[in-house]
């Protein structure tokens, strides 16, 4: 590997650690990149000097109390929900910022349930939530005026497509829009958290690691406000009290809406407790989904004919092949890029294997099904989709092999995974915008 690639693996790492801002882990590049200067004068190659100064640096744990150490007070700070000084101006701002957010989303998705019938609600609810989760990226990052319009602009687009289009009323492509729209949208998402450098690997890999910390706090305000509603309408039944009107016409809107907000604000501000349970996530779920993915090939052999499996079926398959692809991109944005291979590197390896068996028995009976029934909207959508994991998965497993075997670095399967993402975004906006179009909106 080159240097620059090492080093960007090494500042990879650092980043992880948000106990050290952005600033000093420039700072810290600035003295790697000096002693790796030195190392070379004095003969050393890229590789040895590279080596040699960050066993100097010690390790990054090493490095943090020692930043820790100098910098204590605004470390301390950084720390810190909600700090003392300066900087609790900073933090009280953005805090009420994403309150006033979270109002205005929870206002916007009460709006839709009280005026929108429920085809076009079920249409239009991205709109509703996403725009200002964006809006919070876009003023956390500071983004240029420039960057903010081009956030604007993917929103409005899918606003006309999705309410001028003349969708049947629960037809096939009207589900289809409204399951895909999101998608699209959460791209432009990633394009605001990455203050508008999408061209950035390393931002689009902490993007992919925002997403899955995201979903955990989502899950679990979302169980813990499942708990809390629970115990209220019971509480209030117990006195004669009728709630639950209250609960779908207010809580549940304003919940769902405030959940989005409030579970990304949690991640910005609290990354590091979900950095430490990050890998546990992933060395439990990584064997879990491996059997279960080994079981449903077992229950798929049985089937006497690609034609006689159930429709329902490739769909749930097809579901479970985007969480396992989402369980492999969160496993690689959560591992150590400098650390050797190991064992759970060969289960990692084994999943992407076994998925990959899976989508080749989803497309064999995709082709068939449709050589004998023909197209529809579903079966183009599915068969697209698995095309697309398919190319992903298939060079995923290679670059896994071949850092196995060490004759490639993780950063190559790193790049990969990071330059392939867009693919997902443009694919659902291409679902969203052409397959209404080619089967009449039917």
């Amino acid at each position: 590997m080159t240097l620059q690639v090492l080093v960007d693996e090494w500042r990879g790492y650092v980043q992880r650690h948000r106990a050290i801002s952005a600033a000093d882990v420039d700072e810290m590049e600035d003295h790697l990149r000096e002693q790796i200067s030195t190392l070379q004068q004095a003969g050393l190659t890229d590789d040895e000097a590279f080596l040699v100064a960050v066993k100097r640096m010690g390790s990054v744990d090493a490095i943090s109390r020692e930043f820790a150490h100098e910098h204590s007070e605004r470390l301390w700070k950084q720390l810190v929900l909600v700090p003392e000084d300066d900087e609790n101006s900073t933090k009280s701002t953005e805090l009420w910022v994403v309150l006033a957010l979270a109002v205005v989303a929870a206002l916007a998705v009460k709006a839709g349930f009280t005026w929108l019938p429920g085809e076009r609600l079920a249409l239009n609810i991205s709109l509703l939530v996403l725009p200002f989760l964006a809006g919070y990226f876009a003023w956390k990052r500071q983004v240029s005026v420039r960057v903010g319009a081009v956030l604007v602009v993917p929103f409005v687009l899918a606003a006309l497509v999705l309410n001028l289009y003349p969708f049947e009323s629960g037809g096939s492509t009207e589900v289809i829009a409204g399951i895909h729209a999101p998608i699209a949208l959460w791209f432009v998402v990633g394009l605001a958290y990455a203050g508008g450098d999408w061209r950035s690997g390393r931002r689009r890999m902490d993007f992919i690691r925002f997403t899955g910390e995201w979903f955990v706090y989502l899950t679990l305000l979302a169980l813990g406000g499942g708990v809390l509603i629970g115990l209220t309408v019971g509480a209030f039944n117990t006195l004669d009290f009728d709630i639950e009107p209250i609960i779908e016409d207010w809580v549940l809107p304003f919940g769902m809406a405030g959940a989005v907000i409030v579970a990304a604000w949690l991640v910005e501000a609290k990354q590091n407790v979900v950095e430490n349970i990050a890998p546990v996530l992933t060395r439990v779920f990584t064997p879990l989904t491996i059997i279960m993915l080994f079981a449903l090939l077992i229950a798929f052999s049985t089937t006497p004919s690609p034609t006689g499996v159930n429709r329902d079926l490739l769909i749930l398959m097809d579901l479970i092949l985007v969480l396992v692809l989402g369980l492999i991109l969160y496993t690689i944005s959560a591992r150590d890029p400098l650390a050797p291979p190991g064992l759970f590197d060969r289960l990692q390896l084994l999943l992407v294997v076994t998925a990959l068996i899976v989508d080749l028995m989803m497309l064999t009976a995709m082709l068939t099904r449709i050589a004998e029934f023909g197209f529809t909207p579903n079966k183009l959508v599915a068969l697209g989709l698995n095309l697309v994991l398919l190319v992903n998965l298939t060079w995923s497993a290679h670059l896994t092999v071949g850092f196995l075997r060490r004759t490639r670095g993780f950063a190559a399967l790193e790049h990969w995974q990071t330059r392939y993402l867009p693919i997902y975004g443009i694919w659902a906006a291409a679902v969203v915008v052409t397959v209404p179009v080619l089967f009449a909106f039917a």
